[in-house]
C-alpha cells in the first residue's frame, strides 16, 4: 500500500477541540489537508471562523462550533452539531487545555479546579462522549489526547498542569483498553517544547537554558507533531493503541541519563 493511502483520511470525522489557536489549528488543517472533514471546537468564535475559512480556500471541509469542553452540555450539542453536518465523528483530538505557573504552596483551589477541570476532566469527559456516539452508530475510530512531557517528568512551578498530563497518559491507557475490541483506538501524544504563538516570545527570550536540554538543540515547530498525529489517527497506526508517543527532541531521555 502506498504512503498516500496509509494516512488517507477521506471519509472520516474528525474533531479538534481548542482548534481556535496554536497546535489546535495546526492539527486542524493537517486532518483537514489529508481528506478528513474537521469539526472545529473552541471559546473564541471569531477565531474559529478564520480558522474555518482558511481550511476552506485550501480546498477542505469545515464547521466551527463555539463550545467550552468544560461545558458537558454545550459537547453534547457540538458532537450533534458535528453528525448533523458531516455524520458520526470518528477521530477526536482532545487538544483544549490551559497553563499555569507557580508555587504549590501558593496556588489557589480555584486555580487548581480551572487546570484539572480543563486538562483532565474534560479529556475524559470528550472521549466518552465520542466513544459512546462511534459505538452507537457501529462506527471504529480512533481518539488522540494531547499530554505532555511533564505528565512524565515534573518540573517546578507547574504541578497542576504535570498532574492532568499526567492522569492524561494514564486516562489514555484505561480507555484503549476497555475500547479496543470495539475498534476505537485512544492514543496519547506527549509534546515537548513546542514554539507557538501562545510561547513564542517567553522562548524567544528566556528559552536557552531550556533548549540545552534537548539533546536535538532546537525547540520543535508545531510541524513536528504532524507525522505523530496522521499515525495515530489513520490506517498507518491501526495496530496501536494505549501507547504516548513522546515528540521532544530527546529531553526526556536527557533528563533520564
Amino acid at each position: 500500500m502506498a504512503a498516500a493511502e496509509l494516512f488517507d483520511l477521506h471519509g472520516k470525522v474528525a474533531m479538534v477541540t481548542g482548534a481556535s489557536s496554536g497546535l489546535g489549528i495546526r492539527f486542524a488543517e493537517v486532518l483537514a489537508a489529508s481528506g478528513a472533514a474537521v469539526v472545529l471546537v473552541a471559546r473564541r468564535a471569531d477565531r474559529l471562523a478564520a480558522v474555518k475559512s482558511q481550511i476552506e480556500a485550501c480546498g477542505g471541509r469545515a464547521i466551527a462550533v463555539e463550545a467550552d469542553v468544560r461545558d458537558g452540555a454545550a459537547m453534547r450539542a457540538a458532537f450533534d452539531t458535528a453528525e448533523k453536518a458531516f455524520g458520526t465523528v470518528t477521530i477526536l483530538v482532545n487538544n483544549a487545555g490551559v497553563a499555569h505557573s507557580g508555587r504549590a504552596v501558593e496556588l489557589a483551589e480555584e486555580e487548581w479546579r480551572r487546570v484539572l477541570s480543563t486538562n483532565l476532566d474534560a479529556v475524559f469527559y470528550c472521549a466518552q462522549e465520542a466513544a459512546r456516539r462511534m459505538l452507537a452508530a457501529g462506527e471504529r475510530g480512533a481518539i488522540v489526547n494531547i499530554a505532555s512531557v511533564l505528565g512524565l517528568n515534573v518540573a517546578k512551578g507547574v504541578i497542576a498542569y504535570a498532574t492532568a498530563k499526567a492522569g492524561v497518559i494514564q486516562l489514555t491507557k484505561a480507555l484503549a483498553l476497555e475500547l479496543a475490541f470495539k475498534g476505537i483506538r485512544v492514543n496519547a501524544i506527549a509534546p515537548g517544547w513546542i514554539v507557538t504563538d501562545i510561547n513564542r516570545e517567553f522562548l524567544a527570550t528566556e528559552g536557552a537554558k531550556l533548549k540545552r536540554e534537548i539533546p536535538m538543540g532546537r525547540f520543535g515547530e508545531e510541524r513536528d507533531l504532524d507525522g505523530p498525529l496522521l499515525l495515530l489517527v489513520s490506517d498507518a497506526g491501526r495496530y496501536i493503541t494505549g501507547a504516548t508517543i513522546v515528540a521532544d527532541g530527546g529531553q526526556l531521555v536527557a533528563l533520564r541519563a
